[in-house]
């Protein structure tokens, strides 16, 4: 990635994640990364493609997170709950506003917009992963538990920025214990 390519997501993902994607326009981007507008459309054609490279970006730092959470002889249930303390950990962080990803969905709600695609394929695979996740504790209901877990950390994403985030957090982190302890499947009465 070139400089100015790097210089300029960095700027939009601080504007777009501080302020709100439809409040920032490109010259207000071009202007604080302090390069022209033709640096800004030769990286990023549109305004689209920029915000979807600043949700991308969040993606794969979400992505990495996850892959960091999977230590060696850690069991799923420690990886979930590694990925639940980084979610809460970050809902505790100077200048959380909220999932990037559920404000952008939330600024661009048609579902045919590629800003709105991007939300979707990031969604797609945080469900698929603790989808896995689940499967292996022996979750007899893992695809429910999944998104269970993803409800959660949207209540939790959109509280946490309301209010104190301490007490979302530690009911968020409780809510991923139950999950981690229910099982769905009574025994059959005889």
């Amino acid at each position: 990635m070139s400089e100015a390519r790097a210089r300029l997501l960095d700027t939009a993902t601080g504007l777009f994640y501080g302020e709100g994607i439809h409040a920032v326009g490109v010259d207000r981007v071009i202007a604080k990364a302090q390069v022209t507008r033709a640096t800004l459309y030769r990286h990023f054609p549109s305004k689209d493609d920029l915000i979807v490279a600043y949700l991308t970006q969040a993606d794969e730092a979400l992505r990495a997170q996850a892959n960091a959470a999977r230590t060696p002889g850690a069991g799923s249930d420690d990886v979930i709950r590694s990925i639940g303390r980084s979610i809460a950990d970050d809902i505790q962080s100077a200048g959380f506003r909220g999932c990037a990803f559920l404000n952008a969905a939330a600024e661009y709600p048609d579902p045919d917009h590629p800003v709105h695609q991007a939300v979707l394929k990031h969604r797609q695979w945080f469900l698929t992963t603790l989808t896995e996740l689940f499967s292996g504790i022996g979750k007899i209901d893992p695809e429910p538990a999944a998104r269970h877990f993803v409800m959660l950390r949207d209540g939790a994403m959109a509280a946490g920025c309301l209010t104190d985030p301490k007490p979302i957090c530690e009911t968020f982190l409780r809510g991923i214990e139950g999950l981690l302890k229910y099982r769905s499947r009574q025994e059959p009465a005889f």
